[in-house]
């Protein structure tokens, strides 16, 4: 395929060439020309001099994250230390442009616990949600910020605070989570006591409390959370997303509520049950790289390897995005496949339409990378034509 490049250059335009240029289900060589903040042309044949020689570099769409805990590491540096919203948000958005993501959707966490004991904890989402769009709107971001509301099942508060948002709001995910102790990803909960006595400092009583506190909570609002949280979901225009499935049944409901997204889950056959639903499944690149979950759940080099992997998160480490994309793609023996979970897919996914791939007249969100050995080492980055890395 040979795009026409006749179009005489202007003072707008940028010509990327000698470049592996990443297109869907293929590499070519070839250069690509950017007009405007668009793709206006690519050129799969002879490579031709161009403004940046990419110097035979991979040239692949943005990368597109849909879900990430990263800011909330930026907000709370370590514990019991707070950073300015503002700043928490500029950095956070740097270090996402330093590994090739171009778009992402930040998950903030709505339902909070306003009581048991040393385990509580209260609301953000809104004040930081604030604090995006305002940075947003003035241009501070190097990258595109949308909003990926992580609905809190268990909690005390989850009813009052989904009302605080409305569609204007860029929530472009709702992801429905339930964390009570003993199902979906602590079938088994010696992890999660694990981390509540490293994190929390909690004695086996306090975790025994903590975990009758739960259940109590659930009990009391769990039905009305989940019908809530899926009617808000439609309200708000936002993808319905399922949080770590791990029974058929728990697919099947998920169906029920419209889900389009299944993030994390734990096991094959509700993985399975999603894909054959024709609900996207997601897994952690950090579980790739891995080889296997922190918590014990499926590994999704399985479910790759089983065809039932669509889209790569990065959760809780930005850098292993490209990192896994790029070893699924090696493991597969094809890089655009790879990239393609990080990019077309999970553009798919949220209803991205004008991103995820190289075409003409998409947005130019670009990245360029080169291996270092097996390893991506990111040599440039573009949003909408404008060079931010």
């Amino acid at each position: 395929m040979t795009a026409s490049l006749a179009r005489p250059l202007s003072q707008s335009e940028t010509v990327l060439s000698n470049a592996q240029i990443v297109l869907p289900g293929e590499t070519v060589l070839g250069s690509v020309v950017v007009r405007e903040g668009l793709i206006a042309a690519i050129d799969t044949g002879a490579s031709r001099s161009g403004d940046i020689d990419c110097a035979g570099d991979y040239l692949c769409p943005g990368l597109i994250e849909l879900h990430t805990d990263n800011l909330e590491r930026h907000l709370q540096p370590r514990p019991g230390v707070d950073w300015p919203p503002q700043a928490a948000c500029i950095a956070h958005d740097a270090e996402l442009a330093s590994v090739g993501i171009t778009t992402v959707f930040d998950a903030l966490r709505v339902g909070s616990l306003l009581s048991g004991g040393r385990s509580r904890y209260g609301k953000y989402a809104r004040g930081l949600c604030d604090a995006i769009l305002t940075l947003r709107t003035q241009g501070a971001f190097r990258i595109s910020h949308f909003i990926h509301l992580r609905a809190e099942i268990c909690s005390e508060t989850l009813a009052e605070e989904l009302d605080e948002f409305g569609p204007e709001d860029r929530i472009g995910i709702l992801s429905l989570m339930d964390h009570t102790p003993g199902q979906r990803q602590f079938v088994d909960p010696s992890q999660h006591r694990q981390y509540l006595r490293g994190k929390h400092g909690l004695a086996e009583e306090d975790i025994d409390a903590h975990y009758a506190h739960l259940h109590d909570i659930k009990a009391r609002f769990g039905t009305l959370h989940e019908q809530k949280a899926v009617a808000d979901a439609r309200r708000l225009g936002a993808i319905l997303a399922s949080h770590d499935d791990t029974e058929v049944a728990h697919v099947e409901t998920s169906l029920a509520h419209g889900a389009a997204l299944a993030e994390f889950p734990t096991t094959e056959p509700a993985a399975r049950a999603s894909h054959e639903a024709g609900i996207a499944v997601m897994m952690g690149a950090p579980n790739y790289l891995r080889g296997g979950s922190h918590s014990g759940n499926v590994a999704a080099k399985t479910l790759a390897e089983a065809g039932l992997l669509d889209i790569l998160s990065s959760d809780y480490a930005p850098s292993s995005l490209l990192m896994a994309a790029v070893r699924l793609g090696q493991d597969q023996g094809s890089i655009a496949k790879g990239l393609a979970t990080v990019t077309e897919a999970p553009a798919r996914a949220a209803s991205l339409t004008d991103r995820g791939r190289l075409e003409v007249g998409l947005r130019a969100d670009l990245v360029r990378f080169r291996l270092a050995g097996e390893t991506p080492a990111l040599r440039g980055l573009w949003v909408k034509g404008a060079r931010v890395g």
